[in-house]
């Protein structure tokens, strides 16, 4: 049988998926610092269902630090800065190979930092660590589950994405679109069965369409929470030839938490939505006012946020500040934090957009308010 990329010990990583470490060690590090000053928080934990062994190769031969790794680190340092917390990290992947390698590197423990490294089934150890924790009460979790291909159980998830917690879903898309219309064989076709939840003749009307893969995941996370308010955000990975390979999917019942993501992805990504670079200039606006919501997964940049504020506030007048940032914050990938001079910017200098100050009738104090034009036309 022919070896992989994923069965080696020691594998490449390519630049997306540096960027995807990337991202996930940014997010918890910020994660961390705030749930760890919570008088109601008393335990972190970080799990890794399908971890690898932390150590990869890029491009260049050069060694290359993973998830795991990258966000021991991070919370090894923050066990010691808060000695009155405790913190827990579960790492797990089948092959055992991989976790011997990964107990290499992985900084020492503490009596308030653990290290849990499991070779089992990601199933099983779901299974395991689910009924350990989804009922603790003091403890915020964030679950990692990143497949290699478009391979999906919902049962062990269901406690996670239940609980108090944040679940992080890497949905390799590029999968389904490549093989979908090409699957013969009855394993195979369970496989999309149970990552989509439908019947496999329902999935090949979606052919090559990514969009519609992701739209349903989506839809199954949103069921699966249960009745709570649920918060999801996703953002795209791709190539080098500008392929996207795949979604990383946040979940989360706290707004601050979905914030939190976007803000967090955009910086990784440069100031924009996703790891593609196919537009030449971000800064060249057009004039075209499509429904922006109905294209979530594109590239964007924000010249594209100022856009949409001024398409939903057109010739409005008076409208506090805190009003715009409010009304980003539940946008699915627009962030509302991270990058408030450049929209003003934007706003004023594209679309002749007004500040000024006035005392807000209510609190009696001063804020700021901005003005939008009529009509989308730019400054003359």
């Amino acid at each position: 049988m022919k070896r992989t990329n994923n069965d080696m010990v020691i594998s490449t990583a390519s630049p997306h998926t540096i960027k995807k470490f990337e991202l996930v060690a940014a997010y918890i590090e910020s994660w961390a610092q705030k749930l760890i000053n919570f008088r109601d928080c008393n335990r972190l934990v970080f799990i890794d269902c399908m971890c690898n062994s932390g150590i990869y190769r890029d491009d260049e031969k050069k060694e290359v630090k993973g998830t795991p790794l990258r966000v021991a680190k991070i919370l090894s340092e923050v066990a010691h800065d808060h000695t009155d917390k405790q913190i827990y990290l579960y790492l797990n992947d089948k092959s055992q190979r991989k976790i011997n390698e990964l107990r290499k590197h992985l900084p020492q423990e503490g009596e308030n930092f653990h290290i849990i490294t499991n070779a089992m089934d990601r199933d099983d150890f779901l299974y395991e660590v689910g009924d350990q924790l989804c009922d603790c009460q003091g403890l915020h979790f964030f679950l990692f589950y990143d497949p290699y291909d478009a391979n999906i159980n919902w049962d062990p998830l269901v406690p996670f994405l239940r609980s108090w917690g944040e679940v992080l879903i890497n949905h390799m898309v590029s999968d389904p679109v490549r093989a979908i219309q090409q699957v013969k064989r009855e394993s195979k076709k369970e496989k999309y069965e149970d990552t989509y939840l439908t019947e496999f003749e329902n999935l090949t009307p979606y052919g090559t369409d990514k969009a519609a893969y992701e739209r349903r995941i989506e839809a199954i996370i949103q069921k699966l929470k249960g009745a709570r308010r649920y918060f999801v955000g996703a953002f795209p990975f791709c190539n080098s030839q500008n392929s996207q390979m795949y979604n990383l999917i946040h979940g989360t019942g706290h707004i601050a938490g979905f914030k939190l993501y976007k803000q967090t992805a955009w910086k990784i990504f440069g100031g924009k939505s996703s790891t593609q670079t196919t537009r030449e200039n971000p800064d060249q606006i057009t004039l075209d006012f499509g429904d922006i919501e109905d294209d979530i997964r594109s590239l964007f940049y924000v010249s594209d946020i100022a856009k949409y504020l001024q398409k939903n506030y057109e010739g409005e007048s008076d409208v506090p500040l805190s009003k715009l940032w409010k009304f980003l914050d539940y946008h699915p990938v627009f962030p509302s934090d991270g990058y408030r001079e450049e929209i003003k910017k934007y706003l004023k200098n594209v679309y002749g957009a007004k500040f000024c100050k006035k005392v807000n009738p209510l609190t009696g104090k001063k804020e700021t308010v901005i003005s939008f034009r009529k009509g989308n036309l730019c400054n003359e």
